[in-house]
C-alpha cells in the first residue's frame, strides 16, 4: 500500500459511499469529518451524495466505525463500503 508516498503502511483504508436524506448533505458531511476515523470527505453528484475516506487498524476496525459511527449520523439513509486492496 502507498500512503503519503511511503510503502507498507500498517493502516487499512476504505471508502464509504453514503446516501442521505434530501437537504442533509452538508450536516452529514460535517458530522462525518468530525469522526477520528474519517480522513477525507467530499459531496458527490450522482447515485451517492457523499464519499468519505476511512482509515483503521484493519478492515474490522473500519467496519465497526461504519456501523457504529457513520450509520448513526442523523440523515444517513444508506452506506456502501469499498475496501482498498492491500498488495
Amino acid at each position: 500500500m502507498i500512503r503519503d508516498g511511503l510503502l507498507g503502511s500498517d493502516m487499512s483504508v476504505g471508502y464509504v459511499l453514503i446516501n442521505v436524506e434530501p437537504g442533509s448533505e452538508s450536516s452529514v458531511c460535517d458530522a462525518a469529518t468530525s469522526l477520528g476515523c474519517v480522513t477525507d470527505a467530499n459531496l458527490l453528484f450522482g447515485d451517492y451524495d457523499l464519499i468519505v475516506k476511512v482509515e483503521g487498524d484493519d478492515m474490522g476496525d473500519i467496519a465497526r466505525n461504519v456501523v457504529e459511527s457513520i450509520r448513526s449520523i442523523p440523515g444517513v439513509v444508506n452506506t456502501k463500503t469499498l475496501a482498498c486492496a492491500e498488495m
